[in-house]
């Protein structure tokens, strides 16, 4: 087992046991979703704090620790979405794959989505 698939399978069994322990009730995909997309949107507001997002304030030094927490916990929601969504860990990272390769043509002006284009390194548009 890889190290996605080994996340893929301890976030199954947390869901899972997280369900029985708290009585959740049986949401249907779509609401599990939703109820992890809000919470991850909390997850990322606590990212934010950690990296001094508030310019009005005096910046504290970046805690690494605290940063790496807050954005396990976003790992924890999205791997669990997948899961919601009938995504295996296979899936996902083969659709990572297609969209990083995607992500570097658009910024090579490769495709014919010209608003992604970037300047080429010979400096040409």
């Amino acid at each position: 087992m890889d190290r996605l698939e080994h996340i893929f399978a301890l976030q199954e069994r947390f869901d899972q046991d997280l369900a029985r322990r708290r009585q959740l009730p049986d949401y249907s995909p779509t609401e599990w979703i939703q109820k992890e997309v809000l919470a991850m949107v909390a997850e990322l507001g606590e990212l934010l704090e950690e990296v001094n997002f508030k310019w009005w304030k005096n910046p504290h030094p970046l805690d690494r620790e605290a940063i790496k927490g807050e954005l396990v916990d976003i790992l924890h929601f999205l791997v669990s979405m997948c899961l919601k969504a009938g995504i295996t860990a296979e899936e996902f990272y083969q659709a990572y794959l297609a969209k990083n390769q995607e992500n570097f043509r658009r910024q090579q002006g490769l495709t014919a989505r010209q608003e992604y284009a970037a300047a080429r390194e010979d400096g040409e548009a």
